[in-house]
């Protein structure tokens, strides 16, 4: 049976799939056309992550690093600024640590 999907894998699934007997077609995409598949997998791995049991959540988190780090270096962007970037943004505006929920907001303006 034939399933479609149209998406961007790991570079070894083709052979895995081959492996297990069973038989794929593949395309190598354009640098634009990666772009988006990754971004577009950013949000996938994303919602696995939030979805994983905490078994699964260490396996579920390294995939979404490892979309990172392919963004990373498509975009040519150093690790070293991201990280530099990271931690810019927690000095400036904390990290998650005191488990703070907003629960509302109010303008002090007069409209």
């Amino acid at each position: 049976m034939r399933q479609e999907h149209n998406k961007l894998v790991r570079d070894d699934i083709p052979e895995i799939i081959r492996q297990a007997g069973n038989q794929c077609e593949v395309e190598t995409m354009s640098e634009a056309e990666l772009r988006q598949a990754l971004r577009e997998k950013l949000l996938e791995e994303a919602q696995e992550a939030a979805a994983a049991s905490p078994e699964n959540l260490v396996s579920e988190l390294a995939d979404l690093q490892e979309v990172v780090d392919a963004l990373l270096t498509v975009y040519g962007i150093e690790r070293e600024a991201f990280v530099k970037e990271q931690r810019r943004k927690r000095m400036e505006r904390g990290g998650f640590e005191q488990r703070i929920r907003l629960l509302w907001t109010e303008s002090s303006e007069k409209i």
